[in-house]
């Protein structure tokens, strides 16, 4: 039979003919290993359809357990840290080098009731912000974890730069106006320059082998926002300059206000483009960092609970919140005693603290050859400012009652006009290597520079 044929070769009766054993006197030993090898055979087959069955079932049990969650967010969820306050305060405060410029926050309030100078306290406070600002996006971060893309995308627009937001208020509440607006102005360039040039020069020399390559839609859609937010601010500019106002005085102000809850809504409408029509391109790009990630080796679940991040959130931006009131009181104070322009100290200084944390995760990622997360870093922090931080100013001084507007005078709009434009010629390409980043850097300095010499004659 078919059978016997299959078994006789592996057959001890097979071998033992070698020996002298005739293949004819031993046929029932062949039977018995022909039923015995059926029997196994049937045997294997049982088990191994019982453990398909048992794989099923528990890849069923771990999908009803799921639910509508998605891997990842599961993965996390079970894998949420119970830390004491102990742990947590060392993962938070002690793991950073950083921190250790955090006790110039409470020297800065000591100068400020103890000596009269406005410089020192500008300078302390200074200092004493740059590791809040970081420590909150990463607080931010961790939180991110337990939230999902969306609403992850949401805290990141909200605490991104509540640094500068917070500023910001503190001295529109003062009246400076020309403060809140040279800021923010020096945010957005400090990002499309400083932040974008450092990330793509450290990345190109890491690299520089190759061209590092980006995606070009995300890019020339993030370029073309912020020529949007360059229409917004330039057009009250524009109308003042040109004597060309209905009503003198008062229809750049309402034009500025109608702007800002125009750009507030583009800005919805892109966070709702970008986090849901657009999510299959985004998802990629997050599934590329996760394979990244995974193939370094590196540990990407949360390490404070999410209840510890709310807190921690909580915490470092009422100490931000105090600390700005300080820096904002002794702005005109520094400018006097170490004889810089306001609009150096504002346009230059203050927005290197603010964007601490932005600029070392943007060359992090570079260095490690995911430039479309550090371009997500630095031109959507500069869109949040542009699209968001700028025009929720302006609505905020209107509920105070200030005249905020989006007048940033003709030699910071000029400026704001001229960066976007270079910089969005320098992604049209979709490629980055060190030269584009050396020259992003250059240009900076020359930013730098022309404020330095500014005289700011709308000063107040």
């Amino acid at each position: 039979s078919h059978h016997k044929k299959k078994f006789i070769p592996s057959s001890p009766c097979f071998s033992s003919q070698r020996e002298g054993m005739s293949h004819c006197k031993v046929p029932a030993l062949i039977e018995a290993q022909v039923e015995m090898g059926s029997v196994n055979e049937l045997e294997h087959k049982s088990l191994f359809r019982r453990e398909e069955d048992d794989s099923t079932q528990t890849k069923a049990a771990s999908l009803m357990e799921q639910g509508s969650l998605s891997p990842s967010f599961h993965e996390h969820a079970t894998k949420s840290p119970k830390n004491s306050v102990i742990k947590s305060i060392k993962i938070v405060i002690l793991s950073n080098k950083l921190n250790l410029l955090l006790p110039f926050g409470p020297l800065a309030i000591l100068v400020h009731y103890m000596v009269d100078s406005k410089g020192w306290v500008f300078l302390l406070s200074l200092i004493g912000i740059t590791p809040l600002a970081e420590r909150l996006g990463y607080a931010t971060e961790q939180l991110a974890f337990y939230t999902g893309p969306t609403v992850g995308g949401l805290l990141n627009a909200t605490f991104g730069n509540v640094t500068e937001l917070i500023i910001s208020i503190f001295a529109l509440k003062n009246g400076m106006i020309r403060v809140v607006q040279q800021t923010l102005l020096g945010s957005i360039l400090s990002n499309m320059l400083l932040v974008l040039g450092c990330a793509f020069f450290c990345g190109g020399l890491v690299f520089h082998q190759k061209d590092q390559v980006f995606d070009k839609g995300i890019a020339v859609v993030n370029s073309g926002l912020l020529l949007m937010a360059v229409m917004g601010i330039l057009f009250p500019a524009v109308l003042y300059y040109t004597h060309s106002e209905v009503h003198t005085g008062s229809s750049e102000l309402a034009l500025s206000r109608f702007s800002s809850c125009i750009m507030l809504i583009a800005y919805a409408a892109y966070l709702f483009f970008q986090l849901k029509s657009q999510s299959s391109s985004y998802s990629r790009l997050e599934e590329e960092a996760n394979q990244n990630e995974e193939a370094s080796g590196e540990d990407e679940d949360p390490e404070i609970s999410k209840w510890e991040a709310i807190i921690w959130l909580s915490i470092l931006t009422a100490w931000v919140s105090l600390l700005s009131g300080y820096l904002v009181d002794a702005i005109e104070g520094a400018s006097v005693s170490w004889n810089i322009p306001i609009a150096f100290i504002s346009v230059i200084l203050l927005p290197i603290v603010g964007n601490a944390a932005e600029h070392a995760g943007a060359i992090m990622f570079a260095m490690k050859d995911k430039l479309d997360l550090s371009l997500g870093v630095a031109i959507g922090s500069s869109i949040q400012i542009s699209m968001f931080v700028v025009p929720f100013c302006v609505v905020i001084g209107w509920m105070m009652g200030e005249q905020m507007d989006l007048n940033f005078q003709l030699f910071e709009t000029a400026m704001l006009f001229i960066t976007v434009i270079v910089v969005a010629f320098f992604l049209q390409e979709g490629t980055s290597n060190y030269f584009k980043g050396l020259m992003l850097i250059l240009c900076y300095l020359i930013v730098a520079a022309s404020f330095f010499v500014h005289e700011d004659p709308h000063q107040g």
